[in-house]
């Protein structure tokens, strides 16, 4: 197999990638892996500790074990020996979170992170921003998972306060456009379509029909490779 054994599905900001991920590689019995988990990870790190130089964020974050652990088909961050997820989902790291995945040298130490866990022979369904792109430009498979501004904004307000009323949801549907511009003009791996990736967009799909449509993609594309026993 000459290709690296990845999935990738980019997108934006709260177009459903990871729990759609999660979902594909359950079907798949691959591993799952939220590539932005890391840099909400470091961004924890440097709210903590009031860092903003890329070295002493990383510096932090490795005294403090910020790293990857396979937790049966999910590959989640630990952070002081914990797993992370309950301190990395805070509305302040969403809030700052983009800042930190703009610094090269930061990303850099994620991709380096992510590429090692691609190095086994099971196959691995990451989802991010630059997947497709910058990380694993070889992936066989890449989706582009996508949404309206506002069908996003809905879908994180009812995940997050079980309701989307008006006024809160005009506000976060203007936040998600502007964290949609900011990382389309970053200078570093900006967020971008890959020209090979299959465009899906999922503003009037269900869960269930959005990971329909990529296991689809997937199933079909990996028809004639070599796959794992696993996948």
């Amino acid at each position: 197999m000459t290709t690296t054994p990845v999935i990738a599905i980019d997108g934006p900001a709260a177009s459903g990638k990871s729990s759609t991920a999660a979902a594909v590689a359950r079907a798949l019995g691959a591993f799952h892996l939220d590539s932005g988990a890391l840099y909400r990870g470091l961004t924890r790190v440097a709210l903590d500790h009031d860092l903003g130089a890329a070295e002493a964020i990383i510096q932090r974050a490795e005294t403090r074990g910020l790293g990857l652990v396979r937790v049966g088909d999910e590959i989640i961050p630990f952070l002081d020996g914990e797993p992370a997820e309950p301190l990395i989902r805070s509305p302040e790291v969403t809030a700052a979170v983009f800042r930190i995945a703009a610094m090269e040298p930061l990303r850099d130490w994620v991709n380096r992170r992510l590429r090692r866990e691609a190095s086994g022979t099971r196959w691995l369904v990451l989802d991010g921003r630059d997947i497709g792109t910058a990380v694993f430009p070889d992936a066989p498979v890449k989706i582009f998972l996508t949404a309206t501004p506002l069908a996003r904004a809905k879908r994180r307000l009812v995940q997050r306060d079980g309701a989307a009323l008006a006024p809160e949801l005009a506000a976060e549907a203007a936040a998600l456009a502007a964290r949609d511009a900011a990382d389309a003009s970053r200078a570093v791996a900006p967020l971008r379509q890959a020209t090979d990736a299959i465009v899906i967009d999922t503003t009037e799909l269900t869960f269930g029909q959005q990971v329909d449509a990529i296991l689809a993609v997937a199933r079909k594309a990996l028809s004639n490779k070599q796959i794992p026993p696993t996948l």
